[in-house]
């Protein structure tokens, strides 16, 4: 899958460098799980699982600029089991030298359309970590509506116009 400025490919055992680059940095993991930089354990654990979902075409990808194929982060539709409910979760990390040049909107509103799409989901949604200003704005861009607030998360919903 691409967009306009991006390129997306499945995760490789060969890529736990790529991943560890990203998950080592504080900023970059302040909004992610524990939110904190992740071990190499941690690491290696999330990557295996990642190749995993990615067999089903779900999961996060590694997003590279089509340019100079630098890595601008990773994103896709995450399985989540909310309240009992399988949903899946539009989610996406952008490397801290690309924030606020656009690369979150556009890796979430390409997987928001892939899923809706593609797979035929008739819901997808985004859990964001309670003071994740950038993605909270992300979730209005992409006129999702907020549903509630669980366990310090906001969880959003809707449909791209």
């Amino acid at each position: 899958m691409e967009t306009e400025r991006l390129i997306f490919r499945k995760y490789t055992k060969n890529d736990f460098d790529l991943l560890f680059e990203m998950t080592r940095e504080p900023n970059m993991m302040k909004f992610i799980r524990h939110g904190g930089p992740w071990t190499k354990e941690e690491t290696m654990q999330s990557l295996e699982k990642f190749i995993n979902w990615n067999k089903d075409d779900k999961g996060l990808f590694l997003a590279f600029n089509k340019e100079d194929n630098k890595l601008i982060g990773t994103s896709g539709l995450i399985p989540q089991i909310i309240e009992g409910n399988d949903e899946l979760e539009v989610g996406y990390w952008v490397i801290e030298q690309y924030w606020e040049m656009g690369y979150g909107y556009e890796q979430a509103k390409a997987w928001k359309e892939y899923g809706m799409d593609h797979l035929k989901q008739k819901r997808l949604i985004s859990l964001i970590q309670h003071g994740n200003v950038g993605s909270m704005k992300v979730a209005q861009k992409k006129h999702e509506t907020r549903e509630g607030r669980r366990h310090n998360r906001e969880k959003c919903s809707g449909i791209l116009n």
